[in-house]
């Protein structure tokens, strides 16, 4: 393994977030917020001092192999959410450096579950922080240092650790940098058009700008203690849901639109069967709610549409406190905290793609009880999709039931009860934020315990980095050269 190319590409990594981190300094500088300006400044030079000391080094070589990659991705991940966290600790803003890598942590992986009590009361610069975490992590930190700087090395094996799916190993430009940019180029105008939305709404600029970075990373960050519920508003939450919507959705689709000009979006099977499922989700709570919680069928929609479009794309907004709602909703909440969005898209969990091939695989093989001896293929729009992939679908979904179900009991130990902590290591390993219990839409999770802290970390940077990318580093075979 080349460690010095690895210590190298980090250290052009950290340089690029000491970059990022003039923004939230210029936006205290704007809202003449003096006290926000050490607290930035510190982790400003500790990004530059540290990256610049890393870039330093020579490599005998600038190939990224795999194993290189893993490396690059994983330990990029966990620098930049300890830089990150700084701001928050030098700024008074958490009473803990846990908490406020916590808090961090769960920004750049767009989990959105956070340990602060009064969101309101906190700086301008610090609430624009929080949420550009999200939007950096939502299409990746490793893909946006590709895209400002192809020096890195443009590696295949790097974007293809931190991307998302079961295939995301395609590249929709000859090189990973252009790739990169595509990618970024397509996620500033989804950016740039949810804010021109909600601003002429009636949200004030800064709040359409903070709202749209945790919307189309789908993280679920709010400046706002009551969510995007604190607004009131229909218009303001069918725009959010829409675009949530439009984020979990693969990014390629939007490049496939506009390199033809023209696409149907429902060609793509995996995209067919993430609208069926919000469509068939929203209808049987929206039955639910009615009578039981909404005396009216527009409300139960409302509310229904609105959170089935949160938590299926893994954003964790809210809107009302779905804790509250019958036993049956809430259990259909829970199952698509599983789900997550589509391959190559911003949101987390498992995703839509690998559950319709799992879907597939469970019929091919009800088949073959009645024609043993018949060849049976499964087909994802159209192809093939090969044996091997099929087995590492298959593999991935039992690694991710077995994560959760022993995070859940190591949880459990440490005094929550068993619908909290399930939910809670749900919430964080699908990277969706609010769960049910103690962590439920009006909770947070600011009173659990420092252990407990830490395992839902591991849980958040496992999930987002969709597990192998992780676990992998902890093979002694990984090591050996």
């Amino acid at each position: 393994m080349n460690h010095t190319l690895i210590q190298k590409v980090l250290g052009v990594l950290l340089i690029c977030e000491g970059g990022i981190l003039i923004i939230p300094l210029l936006i205290a500088v704007f809202f003449r917020e003096s006290c926000c300006y050490m607290p930035f400044i510190i982790a400003i030079f500790t990004a530059f001092i540290s990256g610049g000391l890393l870039n330093c080094l020579k490599p005998e070589s600038t190939k990224i192999g795999y194993k290189e990659g893993f490396a690059i991705v994983t330990f990029g991940w966990l620098l930049t959410s300890i830089i990150g966290a700084l701001p928050f600790y030098f700024g008074g803003i958490l009473p803990s450096y846990l908490d406020a890598l916590f808090e961090t942590v769960s920004g750049f992986t767009t989990t959105g579950a956070t340990v602060l009590n009064n969101v309101e009361a906190i700086p301008y610069s610090f609430n624009f922080w929080r949420c550009f975490t999200h939007w950096i992590g939502g299409m990746g930190i490793l893909v946006l240092t590709l895209a400002v700087s192809p020096s890195v090395g443009g590696s295949f094996q790097v974007l293809k650790a931190e991307s998302p799916g079961p295939m995301s190993n395609k590249k929709i430009a000859p090189s990973v940098a252009k790739t990169a940019q595509i990618l970024y180029g397509t996620y500033i105008i989804i950016t740039l058009l949810e804010i021109i939305l909600l601003y002429f709404g009636g949200m004030s600029l800064f709040d359409a700008v903070i709202h749209t970075f945790a919307t189309v990373g789908t993280g679920g960050f709010s400046s706002k203690n009551q969510s995007i519920g604190a607004y009131n508003s229909l218009y303001i939450e069918i725009v959010v849901a829409v675009f949530m919507v439009m984020s979990g959705t693969n990014f390629s689709l939007y490049f496939h639109l506009y390199n033809k000009k023209s696409f149907n979006f429902f060609k793509n099977e995996e995209f067919r069967f993430y609208i069926i499922v919000i469509a068939i989700s929203i209808a049987v709570i929206s039955i639910n709610l009615f009578g039981n919680v909404y005396s009216s069928i527009g409300q139960s929609l409302r509310y229904a549409m609105f959170q089935v479009s949160s938590i299926i794309t893994t954003t964790g907004f809210a809107t009302a406190d779905f804790d509250l709602w019958p036993d049956f909703s809430k259990g259909i909440l829970m199952l698509l905290m599983f789900f997550g969005g589509c391959a190559g898209s911003t949101a987390g969990s498992i995703k839509h793609i690998r559950i319709l091939m799992l879907i597939k695989n469970a019929k091919r093989e009800m088949l073959k009880v009645f024609h043993p001896n018949a060849v049976m293929s499964i087909r994802i729009d159209g192809k093939t999709i090969p044996d091997e992939v099929m087995q590492k679908v298959t593999n991935f979904f039992f690694l991710f039931i077995s994560i959760f179900f022993i995070m859940t009991l190591l949880v459990a130990l440490q005094g929550l009860d068993l619908i909290s902590a399930a939910s809670s290591v749900a919430a964080t390993l699908g990277n969706v934020g609010p769960g049910l219990g103690l962590v439920g839409p009006t909770m947070n999770y600011g009173g659990m315990t420092a252990l407990t802290k830490i395992l839902l970390i591991i849980c958040m940077l496992i999930g987002r980095l969709e597990l192998y990318t992780v676990l992998v580093l902890f093979m002694p075979s990984f090591w050996r050269n």
